[in-house]
């Protein structure tokens, strides 16, 4: 006696050795003997065991499924019965079993009741449930020509409408997803560069671009509407003509400067601030939009203000015309020690815009003892010699100590030039210093009025934002809070409105240490820092695209440590396999061998040592940004403006 019986999904058939109450010993057509459960087996049948399923499975596959549908009927029942009504007569055992395999294989149009008993899908369900399938199908058709148009580098009809989800947000469920993928496997290349070869990025930069835009801009870069806040015209006009020195792409003039001769042989030292703190009231609109934005965002070639520019202009420090200004006073002697020092808000007339490419042919390290015929050389010396008085005071002053470099970046018309210019100059730690200055004596105007304010802090290496007047170990200072860029700062802002309290003896915007204004703290952190980051990121595009646009073959770097070297010429890091053991500061020439400004990806190989250097520690030309500014990093974010 054999049985045909079902077991792990399907059906299988063998000869009954023995029987017992629920369980019987069989032996299947290959010898191997098992136990399985009696309640298992459908059909008990004699005769041989070979070709039995083989047969019914090929008669099964002549059974037409939507006729044997038609014959169930609404009630359950059975496979043999079926098979009897549509065989006409007592069907074979084999007949039997090729229905049982039928009704089995065919799950939407036959639900399983039990052991061999089916009941035949509503009308209707089979109706839904075969149009599913049929659009499965041809999702999978149209999945499978996608993922070849794909590889064909040609981009499907469907994918331009939603490139911005898939290349910064995709659904791993979505149709075009999966043909990506698809595709992206058979080419062994990653989705982003299958998408650019098919045409779907026509600009790289723009693709960078979007990314952060996306994260940090979601609703677009535009501006609500708003109102500027009416300020006082009647501040007191101050009796100087001040001076700014930027950047010659500079839009946003927060700071200035002056130099006043007094009767009793002192100099009065200006510090002059731009005071938008007027004009954006708080938690109205436009202050709401600079509390989600918290900074300008800074790319070569383009910037994402803060302000927009009919709240910048305004305010900004321009030159022929006469501001409103924040103003900390130094009088300061022939020694070059400070006297006294006050603050005030007033009206301030800006002469001149000074910018560094015209202005230091004029001032640099060999025009400070001959006058150079600049209409402000002496003003300006003199402020450099008192900038280099304050340096000592910090216990700062080093002039042997390597000054790290300075890269500027211009973008015309998609063409790229980078400008090397060594920071240290005395334009640069004239305006330096003094910011430190401001930056020092306002924070301890606030903590000395007990007014809360945003300061940075550093302490056993450590640079970190706090409420607290705390010393910053790196600049030499007791406390230091941001408050010389208000036009591009939030937390720059937000101090000059306290200060602002405190000179109008007014209560301060913000409660001592409370949740708003710490609130504000911890978000600008983190935005400026990732703001930082995409700034970088955008500078090392722009490196890569400089060595394609001037088709450079060989680069000299300098060795960072073991296989890690940075270009010469720009802030560029990169590893370079194969590369012998050297110590750090040592210069090699490089083979440029692949440029993947999409992958942010520079491959090169190591051609020869240029020079090998004896010493152990790294030059600060070589350096990162961090190590490059650890001395003055938070004066150099006021001074180093990449507009």
């Amino acid at each position: 006696m054999n049985v045909f019986y079902e077991e792990d999904g399907g059906f299988k058939v063998a000869s009954m050795m023995s029987e017992a109450d629920s369980s019987m010993q069989v032996e299947a057509i290959s010898g191997k003997r098992s136990k399985i459960k009696t309640a298992n087996v459908l059909m008990r049948f004699e005769g041989s065991l070979a070709g039995f399923i083989e047969a019914a499975q090929a008669e099964a596959d002549t059974l037409d499924t939507d006729f044997l549908w038609e014959c169930c009927g609404e009630s359950e029942f059975g496979f043999e019965s079926l098979a009897e009504e549509y065989y006409g007569g007592k069907p074979s055992r084999q007949q039997a079993a090729a229905i049982a395999l039928k009704l089995h294989g065919a799950p939407m149009y036959f639900y399983r009741k039990g052991k061999g008993q089916y009941k035949a899908a509503p009308e209707e369900t089979l109706k839904a449930a075969l149009a599913g399938v049929e659009k499965k199908r041809q999702q999978a058709e149209l999945m499978q020509l996608m993922a070849a148009q794909l590889t064909a580098k040609q981009l499907p009809d469907s994918f331009p409408a939603k490139l911005d989800q898939l290349l910064y947000a995709p659904d791993k469920n979505a149709m075009e997803w999966k043909a990506l993928e698809q595709a992206a496997g058979e080419l062994k290349k990653l989705p982003v560069q299958v998408l650019h070869e098919a045409g779907a990025i026509p600009s790289i930069h723009d693709y960078h671009l979007g990314a952060f835009l996306r994260e940090y801009f979601a609703h677009g870069t535009d501006f609500p509407d708003y109102a500027l806040a009416p300020f006082v015209d009647e501040l007191p006009l101050a009796q100087v003509q001040a001076f700014s020195i930027d950047d010659s792409t500079t839009t946003e003039i927060d700071d200035a400067l002056s130099v006043t001769l007094l009767p009793n042989g002192n100099t009065q030292v200006g510090i002059h601030i731009a005071a938008p703190a007027l004009g954006v009231a708080p938690r109205e609109a436009l202050d709401h939009e600079v509390m989600k934005r918290l900074s300008t965002v800074y790319m070569p070639g383009h910037k994402i203000t803060m302000l927009p520019e009919t709240a910048i202009r305004p305010f900004s420090l321009d030159a022929g015309e006469t501001k409103p200004a924040l103003s900390l006073y130094l009088e300061v002697a022939a020694d070059h020690t400070i006297v006294q020092q006050h603050s005030r808000l007033e009206r301030v007339q800006i002469e001149h815009n000074l910018r560094h490419d015209t202005l230091e042919p004029y001032f640099n390290e060999q025009t400070l003892e001959t006058d150079s015929g600049h209409p402000l050389w002496q003003s300006l010396v003199f402020l450099f010699r008192f900038a280099e008085s304050l340096e000592k005071a910090r216990g700062k002053y080093d002039p042997s100590k390597p000054q790290p470099v300075d890269y500027n970046f211009y973008v015309s018309d998609g063409m790229i030039s980078i400008i090397n210019r060594q920071r240290g100059s005395p334009m640069d730690k004239l305006v330096a210093e003094l910011m430190i200055a401001a930056n020092s004596q306002w924070g301890l105007l606030l903590a000395e009025h007990e007014v809360s304010g945003i300061y940075r802090a550093q302490n056993g290496g450590k640079v970190y934002m706090t409420t607290k007047a705390e010393g910053h170990q790196g600049l030499g200072v007791a406390q230091y809070a941001w408050c010389t860029s208000p036009l591009r700062r939030a937390v720059d802002l937000i101090n000059q409105r306290q200060i602002i309290s405190v000179l109008t003896m007014q209560p301060p915007i913000y409660a001592a240490h409370g949740d708003e204004i710490v609130g504000h703290m911890r978000n600008f952190d983190q935005t400026y820092n990732a703001y930082n980051e995409f700034q970088t990121r955008m500078e090392r595009y722009w490196c890569l695209q400089y060595l394609v646009q001037e088709n450079i073959q060989e680069v000299e770097a300098t060795v960072w440590r073991e296989n890690l070297v940075r270009l010469t010429g720009m802030p560029y890091m990169t590893k370079v396999h194969a590369l012998p053991v050297l110590k750090p500061g040592s210069k090699v020439q490089l083979a440029v061998q692949k440029i993947d400004t999409l992958l942010m990806e520079l491959e090169c190989r190591f051609v020869r040592v240029v020079e090998e250097t004896v010493a152990e520690e790294i030059p600060a030309e070589a350096g990162t940004t961090e190590a490059a500014t650890a001395e003055a990093g938070e004066a150099a974010a006021d001074v180093v403006e990449n507009a």
